[in-house]
């Protein structure tokens, strides 16, 4: 059962511990990861996403465009270590939002917690080495449940 998108940004911006590093870009992907996770744990992907394998990994400008039509969210401009451009995702208004299920929150905290402590290039790394990024093609749709079920067929001949 898919989380609307919304709801599922709503927890993680509320319950990821470094507020300041949650960029559109680490957004895009920490949603991909919580799908791919989902596939692989419950045959389902956790968003409606139609996830694309882009020059910047799986990356879908959908998120954003979802967000700016919610009020209850805010993309903050600022600057990064580096002084470029980075966009920060706000909470503003935390109400009306749907509670996850148990097995969401558990994809979702488990994704939380695996990537909190990760600098960008870890982080990043941690994203290109999933088996969906290993074995697709650049400008491919990626089909996370199928490629999950392959995943496991090559995880359990090993």
């Amino acid at each position: 059962m898919n989380m609307h998108l919304n709801d599922l940004v709503r927890y993680i911006v509320k319950y990821y511990p470094y507020k300041d590093e949650l960029s559109k870009a680490r957004l895009n992907k920490l949603i991909y990861l919580i799908d791919w996770k989902s596939a692989i744990d419950n045959q389902e992907q956790m968003s409606d996403i139609e996830w694309i394998f882009n020059h910047y990994g799986p990356y879908v400008s959908d998120i954003e465009t979802r967000l700016l039509l919610d009020d209850r969210f805010d993309i903050e401009k600022t600057t990064n270590f580096y002084g470029s451009e980075k966009n920060i995702i706000k909470i503003k208004s935390d109400t009306d939002f749907k509670e996850p299920n148990e097995k969401q929150k558990k994809v979702m905290d488990f994704i939380i917690d695996a990537t909190k402590g990760m600098y960008w290039n870890k982080f990043i790394n941690t994203v290109y080495s999933t088996y969906p990024i290993q074995h697709s093609q650049r400008g491919e749709q990626l089909d996370l449940v199928k490629l999950a079920n392959e995943y496991k067929k090559v995880k359990n001949n090993e």
